[in-house]
């Protein structure tokens, strides 16, 4: 489990997974709190938090005398398969074996002056690789994204191997790239006609717009990654966190 968020937070968040992907099946039930407990290595009390929040969403029943129960509210459930949650470094990091890339577009271009800048470059006319992609989460689209490469390192790209692997899998795995660093922006935007197309929404449609400029030693920029999600499939948490000193205390947060 994950050391940033609450225990008990986890294992409803587990559960929760276990409920939306039908491993409890709606109207059936589910272990009790002392199987859970032993499951997850935790206390009773830790588990009857975590229920008592899944009851109070709607996604639990519990009945006196019998058990918890899975709501056989299936709309509700399904509500919820396709939302991606987690932390910051989850969402950068992670390989969800459901994503799948269906669609791959690579282009020799000029590079546009805010890429160029951002990667270094020197030369109006100087070239980069475009690499664009759709990926599906389940069967649904998931993200749109824009990569930038100098020519020579996206030209050793092979456009076969973006549809198996991940980009950093490829520029570490197949290219053998040391990457160092990354500094990652996250903010609200809204859908341009073009990504609209792509992920079947209606232009104006709220996103998530993620840029990450990915850097080798000495701080050289390599990569620069920008991709739109469509905005009802995340949510992200800060928890923070009073911290007691000499002269006072200070409240920290730490994101998720």
């Amino acid at each position: 489990m994950h050391t940033l968020l609450p225990i008990y937070y986890q294992i409803k968040q587990t559960i929760k997974n276990w409920i939306i992907n039908k491993e409890f099946s709606p109207g059936g039930k589910i272990p009790s709190e002392n199987e859970l407990a032993g499951r997850f290595g935790v206390s009773r009390l830790t588990v009857r938090q975590a229920i008592s929040q899944l009851t109070q969403e709607g996604f639990l029943v519990s009945r006196r005398g019998e058990g918890t129960f899975v709501t056989e509210n299936v709309q509700l459930i399904d509500s919820c398969s396709f939302e991606f949650r987690g932390l910051i470094d989850d969402f950068f990091f992670a390989q969800i074996s459901e994503i799948k890339t269906r669609s791959v577009q690579t282009e020799r271009r000029i590079a546009p002056k805010l890429i160029r800048e951002k990667l270094q470059l020197e030369g109006p006319d100087t070239e980069v690789i475009q690499i664009k992609r759709v990926r599906y989460l389940r069967d649904k689209r998931f993200t749109y994204s824009t990569n930038y490469l100098p020519l020579e390192i996206g030209g050793r790209i092979k456009e076969k191997s973006l549809y198996e692997k991940s980009l950093l899998q490829v520029l570490g795995q197949d290219l053998g790239i040391q990457l160092t660093e990354a500094v990652q922006t996250i903010e609200a935007s809204f859908a341009d006609p073009e990504v609209a197309e792509h992920l079947a929404i209606p232009s104006g449609s709220p996103i998530l717009f993620v840029e990450r400029i990915m850097y080798v030693a000495r701080q050289k920029p390599i990569e620069i990654f920008q991709s739109a999600y469509p905005g009802d499939l995340y949510k992200f948490i800060v928890r923070y966190k009073n911290v007691i000193k000499k002269n006072g205390s200070e409240w920290i947060h730490q994101s998720g």
